[in-house]
């Protein structure tokens, strides 16, 4: 197959893949973003006076730039997970695979539009939280690359899981077991300062909380961690990611008989 041909039909299945999600607008995009905001509203009622997470910083400015990065992860895995579990159990799966798209088409389509999910769920939940702290953005730069990266590393990691759930309570056990612990626990809702040394440690094992710190890095110019350390460990997390994607993708695991 040529590349202009896989380029097109590339292109075809992102366009059929973000219109999936923005039919139902209300549900994949509107449902988040007010989540998020009931996340602001209660802890940074009960912590604004109380919690100075970084210096100059308060904690409410704080948490915009973690809700908003955590918004962003867990909409870009949902999309391209949940896509393919209910391709797989609606047996519309097979139309993919008797066109001729390669394993890389797939791959640039389910992932380009989980991104684009994901960055639209965090852009709605800056615009709606912004108006309940005052934010700066120092380095803009910074959260370009890490939106992007996150984005595409969480994307990844769903077709993943969508790959290997055959039914939506593996996909729920995927989310709730390993993407909800790990978002968690990466500081969105705390400086990793702040907590005892043995779980430091811990969270500077998670890759997530690289990605919200580097993101937040871009807002105020201070972090826990170095941006370019965490450039690096993001970079190799999303590299490595995308290798087994593709690997998996490219054998037809659990999707050819």
């Amino acid at each position: 197959m040529s590349l202009t041909a896989d380029l097109s039909g590339s292109g075809t299945l992102f366009r059929k893949e973000v219109l999936r999600f923005w039919k139902v607008a209300f549900q994949t995009v509107a449902a988040p973003v007010l989540t998020a905001m009931l996340y602001l509203l209660i802890f940074g009622h009960v912590l604004d006076k109380h919690v100075q997470p970084l210096p100059g910083v308060g904690y409410t400015s704080f948490l915009v730039p973690g809700l908003v990065m955590m918004s962003v992860l867990q909409n870009a895995f949902a999309n391209s997970s949940s896509s393919l579990v209910q391709s797989k159990i609606t047996g519309n799966l097979v139309f993919l695979l008797l066109s001729p798209l390669s394993h890389r088409a797939w791959f640039v389509a389910y992932v380009g539009a989980s991104m684009v999910r994901g960055l639209t769920v965090g852009l709605g939940v800056l615009l709606v939280t912004v108006w309940f702290a005052p934010l700066r953005v120092a380095e803009p730069g910074w959260i370009l690359v890490f939106g992007a990266l996150g984005a595409a590393m969480m994307g990844s990691l769903g077709l993943i899981a969508g790959l290997w759930a055959d039914k939506f309570d593996q996909m729920a056990a995927f989310q709730n077991f390993i993407i909800m612990p790990l978002t968690f626990l990466s500081g969105v809702f705390y400086s990793v300062h702040s907590l005892p040394g043995v779980w430091q440690t811990i969270s500077h094992l998670n890759p997530f909380f690289y990605m919200i710190d580097g993101f937040r890095h871009g807002f105020f110019g201070v972090g826990d961690a170095s941006p370019w350390l965490s450039l690096g460990v993001v970079t190799c997390a999303f590299a490595l990611v995308a290798a087994i994607a593709l690997r998996l993708l490219a054998t037809g695991y659990k999707i050819r008989t």
